[in-house]
């Protein structure tokens, strides 16, 4: 008991040594010695005139939401090589823009009925815990 009483007295004081600050000063950077420096300036020899009215068209096609999608998708995809022959055997033309207008509100579509769309509604899950109720 002694002796373990006595380590751990050994092993206190070795760590708080280790608390001192003797020998051990960190340089410390001075916050009130920063520099300033020089402010940006346009360069003298900046060639851009102000545009004069009329000069050049202003391309402002298309509403501001047509704009931004145009922006962040860029249009109909061009179609890869195989892709074109792949339609092109099927003898069928389709429309290169059809993924842009999948969501269009004038866009048909068929209505598969009730249980089509129970079925696309699900929940998602292995199916553990799904339950057929037969009519009576």
């Amino acid at each position: 008991m002694r002796k373990s009483v006595v380590a751990a007295g050994l092993i206190g004081a070795a760590l708080l040594s280790g608390c001192g600050k003797r020998g051990y000063d960190r340089a410390r950077p001075d916050e009130f010695a920063v520099a300033r420096q020089a402010p940006l300036v346009i360069p003298p020899d900046f060639s851009l005139v102000p545009p004069q009215p009329g000069a050049a068209p202003v391309s402002q096609a298309g509403s501001p939401s047509q704009q931004a999608l145009s922006a962040l998708f860029g249009g109909p995809a061009a179609r890869s090589g195989t892709e074109a022959q792949a339609i092109q055997s099927t003898g069928i033309s389709a429309d290169p823009g059809i993924r842009s207008a999948v969501g269009d509100p004038d866009t048909n579509v068929v209505d598969k009925g009730q249980i089509t769309r129970d079925i696309v509604a699900a929940p998602e899950g292995d199916g553990q815990a799904a339950r057929v109720s037969a009519p009576n």
